[in-house]
């Protein structure tokens, strides 16, 4: 794509890639709607009653409602964002993998992506056949070797079309497009939400007061998310004096900005997508063993909630430790001629900077842990606030929003920058000045 030779031509470039991103999320929302072929809807409805409270609600949340209507999109962008998290695991274990994503650039991690794409499918296959085998007794007609395959393979293909819906946002729309999705997903929900708690407080189980209470609290949080995103640590870093032709160019004073939640929304998708997958094969299974430990962990909110902050904490520091390397930040540091006040450069740098890094992850992985963990607390006993929004969808829909604001801005200063560098483009025209 050529880039845009005017200010007017990146603006309707931004404008294409929104109605592309515009366009794909709809294509997801009507594929909602594609029930799967001989499932009944009584049947989903009996399995949702028996797993309600636990992280099928998350589940139907990502999937913005799909799972509970058995939509051809039920799976959604889970099995794709499992597979994520397990080739980064494997670039991490395996020698040759990581050495391919170091050395080879944007071409290594492309050839990444498209083991992840690999990886989906079996992943995707084997929790369509979970999910299958949990609503075989409620499909219409006999259920058979037919019904089976039949719907594994619309769960499994539909699944690869939202992932690769997905793709198409971050490549020719804007925006990440996965978690545009998640997020579109979430917000799919806000209508049913505002009608059941107008229902509560027209019941009188909800007063006045307490629903202002309630407004008041999310409010309150998301002020904190907001703030907590847009924050950073500011490193210090000296510039030398340089002499460029005649003249003396004085130092300058700069700063390398650390975000105090750098790994984002991602810790709490993963662990989400973790602890799914076991929770979905202890719902289809007889064995009273795997039944005991379901009632006692999955179901059970202290022992959810812990291993949920648990994996929260882990991948706050992967996912910091693969998108943050103190050593290539020294070096590129080191290599622009500059270096941290008071810190000698090479290791004692690389050093310092990650053990910043470790203080801001360990504020950042609290931070999500509070956030995420919190609500859940206080939708039960004695509270029982009839929250919908939870901690992680109060999150996933702010950091989104951010992020795809950021990338919008990025976007037109990049444009009305190439706009204006580029020889012969047209310039604006001066104003006159009046005396």
């Amino acid at each position: 794509m050529s880039s845009p030779s005017s200010g007017t031509s990146g603006i309707s470039e931004l404008n294409k890639r929104l109605l592309i991103t515009l366009f794909i999320l709809l294509i997801y929302r009507l594929g909602v709607f594609i029930p799967v072929p001989g499932i009944s809807p009584a049947e989903i409805s009996r399995l949702f009653e028996r797993t309600s409270g636990t992280v099928f609600d998350l589940f139907n949340a990502f999937s913005g409602g799909a799972l509970e209507q058995a939509s051809i999109f039920a799976l959604g962008v889970i099995p794709y964002i499992t597979a994520s998290i397990l080739m980064s695991l494997m670039v991490k274990a395996i020698p040759s993998l990581e050495a391919l994503q170091k050395e080879e650039g944007q071409a290594g991690r492309r050839k990444i992506n498209q083991y992840s794409r690999y990886l989906t499918v079996p992943i995707s296959v084997i929790q369509a056949t979970v999910f299958t085998l949990a609503l075989e007794s409620g499909a219409s007609g006999e259920a058979g070797l037919a019904f089976r395959l039949t719907t594994i393979l619309t769960l499994t293909s539909g699944s690869m079309l939202v992932m690769w819906l997905g793709e198409q946002i971050s490549e020719k729309g804007i925006g990440n497009g996965v978690s545009l999705i998640i997020t579109m997903s979430i917000l799919a929900g806000i209508p049913s939400a505002l009608f059941n708690m107008g229902r509560l407080v027209s019941a009188g189980d909800i007063t006045v007061l307490g629903m202002g209470l309630i407004l008041a609290f999310l409010i309150l949080v998301m002020g904190v998310i907001v703030f907590v995103e847009t924050a950073s640590r500011k490193i210090p870093i000296q510039h030398p004096r340089k002499v460029v032709g005649r003249k003396m160019i004085e130092g300058q004073s700069t700063h390398l900005p650390l975000k105090i939640n750098p790994s984002g929304v991602i810790p709490p998708i993963f662990a989400s997508s973790l602890l799914i997958f076991p929770a979905t094969i202890m719902v289809v299974t007889d064995s009273p063993f795997v039944r005991m430990i379901s009632e006692g962990v999955v179901q059970n909110p202290f022992f959810y909630n812990t291993i949920f902050a648990v994996l929260i904490v882990f991948f706050s520091f992967f996912y910091t430790g693969i998108v943050y390397d103190p050593a290539d930040l020294s070096d590129n540091i080191k290599n622009s001629g500059a270096n941290i006040p008071g810190i000698r450069p090479g290791v004692k740098t690389a050093d310092y900077i990650g053990s910043i890094l470790n203080r801001i992850t360990l504020i950042g992985s609290i931070y999500l842990v509070a956030v995420c963990v919190l609500p859940s607390f206080l939708q039960r006993d004695p509270f029982n606030l009839p929250f919908y929004f939870g901690g992680t969808s109060l999150l996933i829909i702010i950091g989104v929003t951010l992020d795809f604001m950021q990338r919008v801005q990025s976007f037109v200063i990049t444009r009305n920058y190439e706009s204006f560098s580029t020889p012969g483009a047209p310039r604006p025209p001066r104003r006159r000045r009046r005396f």
